[in-house]
């Protein structure tokens, strides 16, 4: 069921007017069913691995916080681990490692015959597995006591909002607002409503408008050429960009409106100056979640820059695969591990040069986040980019203007685009976005229904599958 479809605003409209009704215990168990019901509905068959997934982690816990020998401990640990990456590793990389396996053999000259499974993948599986691997780690480091309700566990694994496409919760935060009777507050449901509003925004007027041109310039690489090539960077990076966060602020507001606060996903991440900045502000459930429980245990920042470096690779690499099982995944990671390990190494020469630079600080603050934006921009062209083949096209193209610029995607581009920079220049100024733009009330009503006007205008009222369910 997709958030920009009638059939999840029904079935929302449904769950709330019960949910308002409800004492908590019972808000619980219809949370745990409209949960089942929601991912069920794109295919009832994978709820088992939902529901595998709670009921051995829901016992690791368990069994992890009651005994006492260091040695069970981690085998308890390990069996959750090694369940859930297991059922991650078949049903997403599989045929990824078993075609690459064959294709690297017979370059060998090794018959190799691995077989390729057909297989569905189930949408959302990389995010619920982290949130429920999260937690019994977590208990195994003894910074989180396991829960004894088995309800509550299962709606904090399944929790419809932010079931397919995060952010990724830790327990330590959910758990509680799970477990404790709820009272939504008037200013909850000021700010769920308005990053609902926000969140549609962003995907049906920004995202889906600009779907149509990314589609075009990753599918036929070899049509486009010049500025057409770089205006399609630009809107694959808003595209991927409204999409996403407009899916976090459609879950985080109808969560509010609930009474449970998810956690900020995106913190304005095109105006970041370095690579180090931008996954501060971008996807941060992921990068906080690879940085715990990856980079940090892999030793982190200690033991010299050799090893920083190799941590910084593996983690990235690893997040990039973490995207989804092809070559271009793998090229994303490895080169946004390149570039924070760039930076790193000559982030003091630089620094250097720029103190030498006889200019006003915003000018060349400005310059530092123009430059890193045009670099995201080639990350997105890995991203997007069906083989690394055409990454290779795309780059040759963008340097031969043989083809005027096509009009409607430069408007699109500018007017949409826009659109985002300027409200994300807005949330710039203030410590966190649940503070309202506008502070007189007659000039926030205004803001909204001008949002509404867009979205009624501009907006492009399709079912389509947010980018980030495929992962």
């Amino acid at each position: 069921m997709l958030f920009n479809s009638l059939e999840f605003v029904l079935f929302f409209i449904v769950v709330y007017g019960l949910y308002i009704v409800l004492t908590h215990r019972y808000q619980n168990g219809l949370l745990l069913i409209a949960s089942y019901f929601f991912y069920g509905w794109w295919d009832w068959r994978f709820l088992s691995l939902i529901a595998a997934s709670t009921v051995i982690d829901y016992t690791c816990g368990l069994k992890i916080a009651s005994e006492t020998s260091r040695w069970r401990r981690k085998i308890w640990l390990t069996v959750s681990v090694v369940s859930n990456l297991g059922i991650l590793g078949f049903f997403k990389y599989f045929n990824f490692f078993a075609e690459n396996l064959n294709r690297v053999l017979g370059v060998v000259g090794v018959s190799a015959d691995w077989p390729v499974i057909n297989v569905l993948l189930p949408m959302g599986i990389s995010f619920y597995t982290f949130q429920t691997m999260s937690y019994t780690i977590d208990i195994y480091r003894n910074q989180l006591k396991p829960t004894r309700d088995f309800l509550n566990f299962a709606v904090f694994v399944s929790y419809f909002p932010q079931l397919v496409a995060g952010p990724i919760e830790r327990a330590k935060k959910l758990l509680p607002q799970i477990e404790q009777p709820r009272h939504i507050r008037y200013q909850q449901i000021r700010d769920g409503f308005r990053l609902v509003l926000l969140g549609y925004l962003l995907k049906l007027v920004v995202a889906e408008n600009m779907a149509p041109f990314t589609k075009d310039l990753f599918n036929s690489p070899g049509n486009d050429h010049g500025m057409n090539v770089l205006f399609g960077l630009y809107a694959a990076a808003f595209q991927i960009y409204g999409d996403f966060a407009g899916y976090t602020n459609i879950a985080r507001g109808i969560s509010k409106l609930m009474g449970i606060e998810l956690m900020r996903n995106f913190n304005q991440p095109y105006f970041a100056v370095s690579p180090s900045d931008f996954w501060g502000r971008w996807h941060i459930s992921l990068s906080t979640w690879l940085r715990d429980y990856l980079y940090i245990p892999l030793g982190g920042n200690r033991g010299g820059k050799a090893m920083t470096y190799r941590n910084l690779m593996i983690t990235m690499v690893l997040g990039g695969l973490w995207h989804g099982a092809a070559l271009t995944f793998l090229a994303w990671g490895f080169f946004h591990g390149t570039i924070l390990v760039l930076y790193r190494q000559f982030q003091d020469s630089a620094s250097a040069i720029i103190r030498r630079i006889q200019l006003p600080d915003f000018v060349l603050h400005a310059i530092a986040v123009i430059f890193f934006f045009h670099i995201t921009c080639f990350g997105w062209l890995l991203f997007f980019s069906q083989r690394l083949m055409h990454v290779k096209v795309l780059c040759l193209n963008l340097f031969k203007q043989v083809e005027p610029l096509n009009v409607p995607l430069a408007l699109t581009v500018v007017l949409f685009g826009g659109l985002v920079l300027g409200l994300d220049i807005l949330r710039e100024r203030h410590a966190t976005d649940e503070e309202p733009l506008l502070t007189s009330r007659p000039a926030r009503l205004a803001s909204y229904c001008a949002a509404v006007a867009i979205l009624m205008l501009f907006g492009v009222f399709r079912s389509s599958e947010f980018i980030y369910f495929q992962f």
